[in-house]
């Protein structure tokens, strides 16, 4: 995408955010069922299509299904590439194509209850790009601050962003015998 291009599609969104501050908050949702009784799985809706999570191999599930620790990742990788590309847009940053990658170390005898002195969670994450630029090293330096300054996803793990849950029961109709 051209340098123009992106600050003509942008340049509405930002003037109404700077008038109308408000408009600029949106909540963003993800929803998933776990209606299977008999597995360990949550079935996510992506709005592209529906992905079924379930336990990692180091915690007794059998690989047949996405863990949420991959699907983290995957959201860190592709927001960040997609924070690139805008930022390379933005900046005339030439970026042909490139790899993001992202990967985090986990002990699970944290997740287990094997040690409550080990982490639940990731205990490092580190993300890496590769990419096919003829861009000078103050350039990279600039695409590097720039992607991890408006990255939703890095900005989020980086901050520890305070996170609540709530529980409720809904009343099951019991079957007459």
């Amino acid at each position: 995408m051209a340098k123009s291009d992106l600050r003509s599609i942008q340049a509405p969104l930002k003037d109404r955010y700077r008038t109308d501050p408000k408009s600029a908050v949106i909540t963003l949702r993800a929803g998933g069922r776990i209606d299977d009784p008999e597995g360990v799985s949550c079935n996510v809706e992506t709005g592209r299509a529906l992905v079924a999570a379930g336990l990692h191999p180091a915690t007794g599930g059998d690989g047949s299904l996405v863990c949420s620790g991959d699907m983290l990742l995957q959201a860190l990788v592709a927001c960040a590439g997609v924070t690139l590309r805008a930022v390379a847009a933005g900046t005339g940053i030439e970026v042909s194509g490139g790899q993001v990658r992202a990967e985090g170390d986990l002990d699970f005898r944290g997740t287990l209850g094997v040690d409550r002195e080990a982490p639940v969670g990731f205990m490092q994450i580190r993300l890496a790009f590769d990419l096919d630029t003829r861009a000078s090293a103050e350039e990279l330096a600039t695409l590097k601050k720039l992607t991890e300054r408006y990255c939703v996803v890095y900005q989020t793990l980086r901050a520890g962003t305070p996170i609540s849950s709530s529980f409720a029961s809904r009343d099951i109709p019991h079957t007459q015998v």
